[in-house]
C-alpha cells in the first residue's frame, strides 16, 4: 500500500508523460532479495517515452490488446515485456488510467548490491542457455566478474537481468514500499545530473517522425548510460 511520501511521488507519474520521463532518472530502482539477501539499488539514468496509439514505436499503436492492456492501468505500475522471447524490459506506466503511455527503463548505475546484481546476470544468462556445460557456466561467471559495476545494467534487457525482472510483475504497484520491485526517491545530497534528450534507440520500423522524436533522456556523462 502506498503511504503518504509514495503518494507525492505517485504524483509525478499522473503528469504528461514527457514531464514525467526525464523526472524519473536519478530515482532509484530496488529489488529486494529472498530473506537474508541486501537490496539491489540503482539510480536510474536512461529512459525513453511511448506515448499511446499515434506513436508508431509504442505497443500501444494496435489499440488495447492482451500484451499492452498493462499499460492502460494506474501511473506507477510495471508493464514488463519479452524481447526476442529472453529479455525482460521493465516500463512505467504514466498518465491518467486509460491512457496507454509507458516510460521504458533503458539503463540503471548499480548502487548496492552487486555482487547480487552479477549473480542475477549469471542466473539470467543460464536461463537463456540451457544446454549450457559446467565449463561454459565457469566461462561465464568469470566474465561477468570482470564486467565494471557501472556496465551491469547498461541497457533494458541488462536491467531485466540485473534486477530480476519477472513477466509476472507486470501490474505490480512500483510505488509501493514493500514490493520486492520498487521505485523510491534519492537521497536529497545526491547530485541530480545534467539531463540530454535525444532520439529512442531501435524503432527503425515505425519510420518519421517518430524515429526523430526526442523522447530519450539520459544523465549526461554518467558511464552506465547505454551505447
Amino acid at each position: 500500500m502506498r503511504n503518504a511520501g509514495d503518494k507525492r511521488l505517485a504524483a509525478l507519474f499522473e503528469r504528461p508523460t514527457l514531464e514525467v520521463a526525464p523526472a524519473l532518472l536519478g530515482l532509484h530502482l530496488v529489488r529486494t532479495g529472498p530473506a537474508g539477501q541486501p537490496s539491489r539499488t540503482g539510480r536510474i539514468v536512461e529512459v525513453e517515452a511511448y506515448l499511446g496509439p499515434a506513436d508508431q514505436a509504442s505497443h500501444a499503436r494496435f489499440g488495447e490488446t492482451p500484451r499492452s492492456r498493462p499499460m492502460y492501468g494506474r501511473a506507477g505500475t510495471a508493464y514488463v515485456y519479452l524481447v526476442y522471447g529472453m529479455y525482460r524490459c521493465l516500463n512505467v506506466v504514466t498518465g491518467p488510467l486509460g491512457t496507454p503511455h509507458a516510460i521504458l527503463v533503458r539503463a540503471v548505475e548499480p548502487l548496492t548490491g552487486i555482487e547480487q546484481i552479477r549473480h542475477a546476470r549469471l542466473t539470467a544468462e543460464r536461463r537463456v542457455h540451457r544446454s549450457w556445460s559446467i565449463q561454459d557456466g565457469a566461462r561465464a561467471s568469470a566474465r561477468i566478474g570482470e564486467i565494471p559495476a557501472e556496465r551491469l545494467a547498461r541497457g533494458p534487457g541488462l536491467v531485466g537481468a540485473a534486477f530480476d525482472v519477472e513477466l509476472s510483475m507486470t501490474g505490480s504497484d512500483l510505488l509501493d514500499p514493500g514490493a520486492a520491485l520498487r521505485l523510491e526517491a534519492a537521497p536529497p545530497d545526491e547530485p541530480a545530473g545534467r539531463i540530454e534528450a535525444s532520439p529512442r534507440v531501435g524503432i527503425a520500423f515505425a519510420g518519421r517522425p517518430w524515429t526523430e522524436q526526442p523522447w530519450r533522456f539520459s544523465l549526461a556523462g554518467n558511464p552506465s548510460v547505454s551505447g
